[in-house]
C-alpha cells in the first residue's frame, strides 16, 4: 500500500490519529490527488519558557513533527522543519492556484486567444 492509499484508508476509516492528508493539485488523471500527510495529530506542545531552555531539542523534534510553542497555555507559534515548511507553502500555493483558476473560469465574457495573450505580454 503506497502513501496515498494509506492516507485514503486513514480518512475512510476515521483513524485520524495516523495523519491528515492534503488534497493537492495533480496534473494526472485526477484534478486532486492525495499525496502525503501535511502534519501528524500527535504534535509536541512546549511552553515558550521551556523552548528557550531546550531550543536544540525543540529544533530536533521539529524535523519529524511540528512543535507548538505555548504561552500561558495558548498556542503562540509553531516550529516546523524547513522541508515541511516548503511542503506546506507549495500546498498553499497550489490551493490558491485552484481558487484563481476557478474564479477565472467563472468570469463572464469572451475568451482571449493564447496567441493574443503572448503578443500582449511580449512573448511572441
Amino acid at each position: 500500500m503506497d502513501r496515498a492509499e494509506k492516507c485514503r484508508y486513514a480518512l475512510r476509516s476515521r483513524r485520524t490519529g495516523a495523519s491528515f492528508c492534503a488534497a493537492v493539485l495533480c496534473t494526472h488523471s485526477h484534478l486532486y490527488k492525495l499525496e502525503c500527510p501535511l502534519y501528524n495529530l500527535f504534535m509536541t506542545r512546549m511552553p515558550v519558557s521551556e523552548a528557550r531552555e531546550k531550543l536544540a531539542d525543540a529544533v530536533e523534534t521539529s524535523r519529524t513533527e511540528p512543535v507548538f510553542l505555548e504561552r500561558y497555555g495558548q498556542p503562540a507559534a509553531v516550529l516546523v522543519s524547513p522541508e515541511r515548511y516548503e511542503e506546506l507553502m507549495e500546498a498553499l500555493e497550489d490551493a490558491e492556484d485552484v481558487v484563481a483558476f476557478d474564479a477565472a473560469m467563472a468570469e463572464e465574457g469572451a475568451n482571449i486567444p493564447w496567441e493574443q495573450v503572448k503578443a500582449d505580454l511580449g512573448w511572441a
